[in-house]
């Protein structure tokens, strides 16, 4: 009685058990029986076009001019002319210091210069009444030759007055700090009443030029004659300034020089390239990203680079042939602005740049006039 009881109870539990398995199978089928039907996707045409080869590299942003001014002469901050940030022009005043003593210094010299310019002359006419004597025999030679000889000394005396007031005239004009170069103050490091001397390592301004500005970045050696072949014939290649994202150009330039050395320790040489800066976008010492133009291609077929999916290391495209997907194997190569150059297909051949998930080969599909959002990689089998 015991015996049947068990055989019973393992009946009901293998009944329950295949009933449950069942479900699943139903519900899986019943799904794909409704997945099927044409695939909604949009698409691009493949086309034939010319696409830039460039070259990436991360850059410092460099002022062509940095002037750090320090005092030349010893004395009191009497003003400061200019505001922090400030853009100022060359010449422009920035700084005074007290002159007074510097001024008193001038006037000396002055005097002094014009004490022995005066003895200078008295010689000098002397020196003529003794050309006129000796030639009426009047005086001895040896008169007219200390007179010669006294003129000299009179006239190398006023040279050296002479230099003496040039001199003090540039320590006073020390006094009167103006901008060397047309750029931008930076922070004010000095207030009036402050005591400054000549020849210090005290920083009174700093100024940096602006616009033009120039960019500072590297390419590695295996690219050097390449570049080098194209500034010889063209004198000037063009790059642009990327921000971190590498999505937005901030300005566009040209490449003025390429260093004379390799640095052999990363295999990379330096390279400057200026830029025009009216707006300030690119602010001295940024990092930013740097886009230098090599080569461009010509009559290559351009598609979307979104269109183009990998399965491992192959490469392949969904072209849309009489309503339906086919798939073809490509071979990638230059990338740029959402373009990729493609060999494997012809200029004129319709991609499907969406619903990849879905997608496989043979499979309906219905072309959709509005972008469509997309959950997948880009890594599907074909």
């Amino acid at each position: 009685m015991w015996v049947i009881v068990l055989l019973l109870f393992a009946v009901a539990f293998y009944l329950v058990l295949r009933k449950k398995e069942a479900s699943p199978a139903a519900a899986g089928a019943g799904g794909r029986r409704a997945g099927f039907g044409p695939v909604t996707l949009t698409v691009a045409t493949a086309n034939q076009g010319s696409i830039g080869v460039y070259l990436d590299a991360i850059g410092t942003v460099t002022p062509v001019y940095t002037a750090s001014l320090t005092a030349q002469a010893s004395g009191v901050v009497t003003a400061v002319h200019y505001r922090e940030g400030q853009y100022v022009r060359k010449g422009e005043a920035l700084i005074d210091i007290d002159p007074r003593q510097y001024q008193a210094q001038v006037l000396e010299a002055e005097g002094i210069l014009e004490r022995d310019t005066n003895i200078l002359a008295q010689a000098q006419m002397d020196l003529d009444r003794y050309r006129e004597a000796w030639a009426r025999n009047a005086i001895p030679k040896q008169t007219l030759d200390d007179q010669e000889k006294i003129v000299l000394q009179d006239q190398g005396t006023v040279k050296n007055d002479q230099g003496t007031l040039n001199y003090d005239k540039v320590q006073l004009s020390y006094c009167h700090i103006v901008a060397p170069i047309s750029g931008r103050v930076g922070l004010r490091l000095v207030d009036p009443g402050n005591v400054v001397s000549a020849n210090g390592t005290t920083v009174l301004v700093v100024v940096t030029q602006i616009d033009p500005i120039t960019v500072i970045f590297t390419m590695p050696e295996d690219n050097l004659d390449q570049v080098e072949a194209r500034m010889r014939k063209e004198k000037s290649l063009p790059v642009d300034a990327l921000d971190r994202t590498q999505q937005t150009k901030i300005a566009s330039g040209k490449l003025l020089t390429i260093d004379n050395q390799i640095d052999t320790t990363t295999g990379t040489v330096k390279l400057r390239a200026q830029f025009n800066n009216k707006t300030g976008a690119l602010f001295p010492n940024q990092f930013i990203n740097t886009r230098l133009l090599v080569n461009t291609q010509t009559g290559v077929t351009l598609i979307p680079s979104n269109a183009v999916q990998h399965n491992g290391e192959v490469a392949f495209v969904y072209a849309i042939q009489n309503g339906a997907a086919k798939v073809y194997n490509v071979k990638t190569g230059v990338t740029d602005q959402g373009n990729t150059v493609v060999e494997g297909i012809p200029p004129g051949t319709v991609v499907a740049t969406s619903s990849f998930e879905k997608l496989q080969d043979g499979s309906k599909v219905t072309i959709s006039k509005t972008p469509i959002p997309t959950n997948s990689t880009s890594s599907n089998t074909p």
